[in-house]
C-alpha cells in the first residue's frame, strides 16, 4: 500500500542547497515544500530556482504551512537548538544535521522537546549507510577480528589547508566551527555503532590557521576552532582506539580506520580528498595472513549513485527517517546517538581544556 508524501522544509542553504533539497527531491516520499534563508530575495530564488512552492525569511513563516510536516536543519550549529525546538513545539519532525547542537545540554533539550512531542529526530549520521561501512559492521558483527587489541582512526583532509580560505562560522569556536564538530562527531557516533560505548577519553585541539580574510574586508580575523585533533579513547571493553582528524594536511590519506584483533584485521578506508563518501574499500586479513580487498555484498549497494558521493547514503538516511515517521518510533542513529555524539565532544573540549583523562557517563 502506497503511503502518502512527506512535506519537508529545508532550514539552512550550504550544505541543505546541495544535498538535503536534491536528496529530498529524489526520494519517493518526501516533497520539498519551502526552503529558508533569511534573505527573503535570496529564499525565493533557491525556492525559483529548484521548483520549490514556498522561500521563506522567517522560521514562522516555515512553520506556519500546514504542508510542511517536517524540517530538516542544516543551519550551522548554532542555531540548531533554537530552530529544533520550534520545529518541535509546532508539531514538525526534525531531521537535524551533526553535530546536534552547540552543547550537550542543548542537545538533550531537543532530545526532551522531542519526547514531549511526541514527534520523530533523526541525526545524518550518514557513515552507517555507506555500503562498505555496513559490511564491515557485518564482518565485526561475526567475529572476523576475534577480541579487539587496536583500534585506530586517521581521517586527514586539505580542505581547509589554504590559509586563505575565508573566514566564517567555522573558525568560531562560539559557533560550533571546527574539525571536533564537523569529523569528530561523525566519529564518536560510528566508533559507538561499531564497538559500543567509551570508558573515558582523552584530547588535543589545535589550530595551526589562527587567522583567515574576512569575506568582506579582506582583513584577517582571528580563529579559535580547532583544525586538528588528536584523541585517545577507551572503549567499554578497554580497547585502546587512537584518532587523528585534521582539515589543514595537503596530501592527506584520507580517512581510515583499523581494526586489529587476535583472529584478524579489517582495514576501511577510501584516499579520495574531494569527497568524504565516495571510494571507501575494505580489507580484510586473518592472523598471519596478507590484506585482501573484501567484495561488498551486492544487497547493500547503494541502487544509484551521484556525482556526489554525499548524496546516495542522505538519501538512506532520509529513507531511515521516513520509516521512524511511518512506525511512529525512533531509530538510531535518531536524537539518543545525537546526544551521545555530543557528549563526547564536550569531554573532548574539557579534556583539552584540563589536560587530563575525562571519564564518560550517561
Amino acid at each position: 500500500m502506497s503511503r502518502e508524501a512527506i512535506g519537508v522544509a529545508v532550514v539552512g542553504t550550504g550544505f541543505g542547497q546541495k544535498i538535503h533539497i536534491p536528496g529530498f527531491q529524489i526520494h519517493h516520499r518526501t516533497n520539498v515544500q519551502a526552503v529558508y534563508h533569511r534573505d527573503a530575495d535570496r529564499a525565493k530564488a533557491i525556492a525559483a530556482q529548484y521548483q520549490i512552492p514556498h522561500g521563506c525569511s522567517t522560521i514562522e513563516q516555515v512553520l506556519a504551512l500546514p504542508e510542511v510536516a517536517a524540517v530538516s536543519i542544516a543551519t550551522p550549529p548554532f542555531l540548531r537548538e533554537e530552530v529544533a525546538i520550534a520545529a518541535l513545539q509546532a508539531g514538525k519532525h526534525i531531521l537535524l544535521e551533526k553535530p546536534t547542537a552547540l552543547t550537550v545540554a542543548a542537545a538533550r533539550a531537543i532530545a526532551a522537546e522531542t519526547e514531549r512531542q511526541q514527534r520523530i529526530a533523526v541525526v545524518d549520521f550518514e557513515f552507517r549507510f555507506v555500503p562498505a561501512w555496513q559490511q564491515l559492521k557485518a564482518k565485526l558483527m561475526a567475529g572476523y577480528v576475534g577480541e579487539p587489541r587496536l583500534i585506530k582512526v586517521d581521517w586527514l583532509v586539505p580542505g581547509r589547508a589554504n590559509p586563505e580560505r575565508a573566514w566564517n562560522w567555522y573558525a568560531r569556536k562560539d559557533q560550533g566551527g571546527g574539525a571536533l564538530g564537523a569529523f569528530a562527531s561523525h566519529t564518536f557516533d560510528y566508533l559507538a555503532w561499531l564497538f559500543g560505548p567509551i570508558n573515558r577519553l582523552r584530547a588535543n585541539l589545535t589550530t595551526a590557521i589562527p587567522q583567515r580574510p574576512d569575506p568582506q574586508t579582506g582583513e584577517l580575523r582571528p580563529v579559535d576552532a580547532d583544525d586538528t585533533c588528536t584523541l585517545m579513547l577507551e572503549m567499554h571493553d578497554d580497547t585502546p582506539c587512537q584518532v587523528t582528524i585534521s582539515s589543514v594536511t595537503y596530501g592527506g590519506r584520507g580517512h581510515w580506520l583499523e581494526v586489529y584483533g587476535d583472529r584478524g584485521t579489517l582495514v576501511l578506508g577510501s584516499d579520495n580528498l574531494q569527497d568524504y563518501v565516495h571510494g571507501f574499500k575494505l580489507f580484510g586479513a586473518a592472523a598471519g595472513e596478507t590484506l585482501q580487498e573484501l567484495p561488498i555484498p551486492a544487497e547493500l549497494e547503494f541502487p544509484k549513485t551521484y556525482d556526489d558521493g554525499r548524496l546516495a547514503p542522505f538519501i538512506r538516511v532520509v529513507d531511515h527517517w521516513v520509516n521512524c515517521i511511518d512506525q511512529g518510533r525512533p531509530q538510531a542513529p535518531a536524537i539518543a546517538e545525537g546526544v551521545y555524539s555530543q557528549l563526547l565532544m564536550d569531554l573532548a573540549r574539557s579534556s583539552d581544556q584540563q589536560g587530563d583523562w575525562m571519564l564518560v557517563s550517561s
